[in-house]
């Protein structure tokens, strides 16, 4: 799993002109740091008065997710609310995480989901949660910076992020943020802008 995680992280930043020679981090000899977790969600008769797992964004760089046959898993989608994510014999789920996000300067948001209970059959869950070796400080990447895109997020690493995450929750990404986007402001002369530095 660590290889798959690795390769598609790789292939993600790739889309982005990032090589691996901009993460060494992530292709040495310790790779990522991970965790495997087994999530269960017993059957509900009610499924409104239960609650599987909040909605919620993932403090990874990416988790690999494999679901039973049980449905429960959706996704927010902008303008659509909540869509279900139904489980595909074979396959699996690859959630973008706040890491990717903050390595990304937000161009792969981190998606937000939530577990649902089954109103008659059991659900399983087994997540492959996958983030950087626990010294290595994640911020936007040089390529993905410049003038008219400014870091975003402040350097942080993985245990300090969880901190913030366990302290501030749905607020953790905006509480290591340094500005907002900035979009058409090319003239570094411009004092309507965000100032960086």
């Amino acid at each position: 799993m660590e290889k798959l995680a690795g390769r598609l992280m790789c292939l993600m930043l790739g889309s982005l002109g990032i090589t691996k020679d901009d993460v060494k981090w992530a292709v040495g000899p310790t790779g990522g740091c991970s965790a495997l977790q087994l999530n269960s969600y017993p059957a509900c008769p009610d499924p409104d008065r239960a609650m599987g797992l909040a909605a919620h964004t993932d403090s990874t760089i990416l988790t690999i997710l494999h679901q039973n046959n049980t449905s429960g898993l959706q996704v927010f989608k902008e303008g659509n609310g909540w869509v279900l994510v139904p489980p595909l014999r074979g396959a699996l789920v690859v959630n973008v995480g706040d890491l990717l996000h903050i390595l990304s300067n937000g161009l792969y948001p981190s998606v937000l989901h939530q577990a649902v209970v089954n109103r008659t059959r059991h659900r399983l869950s087994v997540a492959y949660l996958y983030g950087p070796p626990s010294e290595v400080k994640v911020s936007p990447l040089s390529k993905l910076v410049d003038q008219t895109n400014p870091p975003m997020y402040r350097p942080v690493t993985w245990s300090e992020y969880l901190g913030t995450k366990a302290k501030h929750f749905d607020k953790a990404l905006s509480s290591v943020r340094l500005c907002a986007p900035r979009i058409g402001f090319a003239n570094s002369k411009d004092q309507s802008g965000v100032q960086v530095g």
